[in-house]
C-alpha cells in the first residue's frame, strides 16, 4: 500500500517501499556493544522529558527497529537514538517502526560507536545497505550523529543535496538542531557511575538542560541560600535588639 520510489543506487536498481511487517516477521534484537550505551541514550531522553519537550505524538527511542522495504526485502536498522517528529498513532509498546506509513521519517538518527564497531558506520553509500546507506538514502534522514563516547568527538552530519555532509560546531562546540530548536553538544562528568564525555541539550538560549539529580541539587542549593539569608536576617534582627519572633504586624 506504500509509495514506492525508483533510484539507480551504483548501477543496481532498487525499488523502495513502506509496508507492514508481517506478523510472523522475526525482528532481531541487535546486540548492544557496551553497557555505557543505554545510558548515553537514556540520559539524552530524560532531560527532554523534565524540560517538557516531549509530546506525546512524538517518537523517541534506543536501539529501536526503524524498518523499510528494498525490493521487496525487508530491511531494519536499530539506531542508538532515534527521534520522530510526529506518529500517526501512539502506541504503548512499539517494537519497529515504518516511516511514512506509520508517520514522520526521523528526524534525527544517532549511534554511539564502541570499541567493537564493525564497519555499520562507514560512508559507504552502495548497495546493500549498511546504516549509512539506510539513513541516507532510503530513509533519507535530515540529521545523522555519530559520537564516540571514549574521546568526545561528534561527528554531525546533514543531509545536503541527497548526501550527508559534515557539519562544524559553533564556537561553544554544539550544533543547532532547528527541527528540535535546542542545541546538541558534549558536556564531561559523572552520571550513574559513568564519568566521561556526555552528549548534552542546550535551548536556544544557551541553557542546559538539566538531570533529574541536576534539578535536586540546583533546589538544594536554593533551599540552602534560603535558609543561610533567613539566619543572617535573624541575627541582624537580634544585633538590634528585636525580636524576630514578635515582630509588629501592620
Amino acid at each position: 500500500m506504500a509509495t514506492q520510489i525508483s533510484e539507480t543506487k551504483s548501477s543496481t536498481q532498487l525499488v523502495i517501499s513502506w509496508e507492514p511487517l508481517p506478523d510472523d516477521f522475526y525482528l532481531e534484537d541487535e546486540p548492544v556493544e557496551n553497557t555505557g550505551q543505554p545510558i548515553l541514550a537514556g540520559a539524552l531522553g530524560e532531560s527532554l522529558e523534565i524540560s517538557g519537550f516531549i509530546q506525546p505524538q512524538m517518537l523517541i527511542a534506543s536501539n529501536f527497529g526503524l524498518c523499510a522495504t528494498l525490493n521487496g526485502q525487508f530491511i531494519v536498522k536499530a539506531p542508538d537514538w532515534v527521534y520522530v517528529p510526529r506518529v500517526n498513532q501512539v502506541l504503548a509498546n512499539r517494537k519497529s517502526y515504518t516511516p511514512n506509513l506509520e508517520g514522520d521519517i526521523p528526524t534525527v538518527v544517532m549511534e554511539f560507536l564502541s570499541d567493537t564497531e564493525g564497519g555499520e558506520y562507514s560512508v559507504k553509500r552502495t548497495y546493500p545497505p549498511g546504516k549509512w546507506f539506510f539513513y541516507e538514502q532510503v530513509l533519507q534522514v535530515p540529521i545523522y550523529i555519530i559520537f564516540e563516547p571514549d574521546g568526545g568527538l561528534v561527528e554531525f552530519y546533514q543531509l545536503e543535496n541527497g548526501r550527508y555532509e559534515l557539519q562544524q560546531p559553533d564556537e561553544n562546540g554544539r550544533h543547532w538542531i532547528n527541527f528540535m530548536g535546542l542545541f546538541l553538544g558534549t558536556w564531561q562528568g559523572t552520571k550513574e557511575a559513568r564519568t566521561g564525555y556526555w552528549l548534552r541539550w542546550w535551548d536556544e538560549a544557551g541553557n542546559l538542560l538539566l538531570w533529574a539529580v541536576e534539578q535536586i541539587e540546583q533546589e538544594r542549593q536554593r533551599a540552602e541560600q534560603e535558609r543561610q539569608q533567613k539566619e543572617r536576617l535573624i541575627a541582624y534582627l537580634q544585633s538590634q535588639g528585636i525580636d524576630p519572633n514578635n515582630l509588629p504586624i501592620d
